[in-house]
């Protein structure tokens, strides 16, 4: 029998984790800074969220912002976080290493993997910036991930929906490919017959508005021009309706 389609939801906060839980996903992919892609989160995050769900808790093992080539002193604080994920009761970690030509770096990967023990690796989106894909997706393998989160080397999943059906077929029973980057309520159901996957990766997020009254203005804690009383959360509905959909595909 097939497996049963699943929706991981990318949460940056435990008010989205646990939006995630309640829409019916599958696990969620903890996350802080999501504006940069995701770093890896506290570990008082982690441990809370751990407490909090029943469902699938992966956490993102990635020390800074940027590129996918990291330091010697970079590789340790990934070791570290591996470990700490592994001792708070993570069911798997989402990491991404590159060598500085655009292979992955299968050596660092596989000591990542070996590091995290029983738990799920998943090799997240800097696939998506290696140079050949085909052989990337052989190198995630002998690293020893067994998933892969791709939009296909597109801005988008369901653009790059046509490589990401080659590479699941190029995989076979050796890896999941899991889509994400763009994965939307209504575009779900194309993505799902353009690829043949049945994992989907999504923040199913809505902008919510902060409660602050008091708003000051012309100074900002980040990024020049992002509002800070904005920011997003997935959503319960969202990710129920993506659930739902997933369930009535078969």
């Amino acid at each position: 029998m097939s497996q049963d389609r699943q929706l991981e939801v990318c949460a940056g906060s435990l008010a989205s984790c646990l939006a995630a839980a309640q829409g019916g996903a599958a696990r969620v992919e903890l996350c802080a800074s999501l504006e940069t892609g995701g770093v890896t989160p506290s570990p008082g995050m982690i441990a809370l969220a751990r407490q909090r769900l029943d469902i699938g808790l992966h956490v993102i093992v990635r020390p800074r912002g940027g590129d996918f080539l990291y330091s010697d002193d970079e590789f340790e604080v990934m070791r570290r976080d591996v470990l700490a994920c592994r001792e708070l009761g993570a069911d798997g970690v989402v990491l991404g290493l590159l060598t500085a030509d655009g292979d992955v770096d299968v050596e660092r990967s596989r000591e990542l993997v070996q590091l995290a023990g029983s738990m799920s690796c998943t090799f997240h989106r800097a696939f998506d910036m290696a140079r050949d894909p085909e052989q990337a997706l052989e190198q995630v393998i002998a690293s020893g991930c067994r998933r892969v989160l791709t939009s296909g080397q597109a801005p988008d999943a369901l653009e790059g929906a046509a490589l990401i059906n080659r590479l699941r077929r190029q995989a076979g029973a050796r890896l999941i490919l899991m889509p994400g980057c763009g994965v939307r309520p209504d575009n779900l159901a194309e993505l799902a017959r353009a690829t043949g996957c049945r994992e989907f990766h999504a923040s199913a997020s809505v902008k919510v508005a902060s409660a602050m009254r008091h708003r000051q203005a012309g100074v900002s804690m980040g990024t020049a021009g992002m509002d800070e009383y904005d920011r997003r959360e997935s959503c319960v509905e969202t990710v129920r309706m993506m659930t739902d959909l997933l369930r009535g595909l078969d």
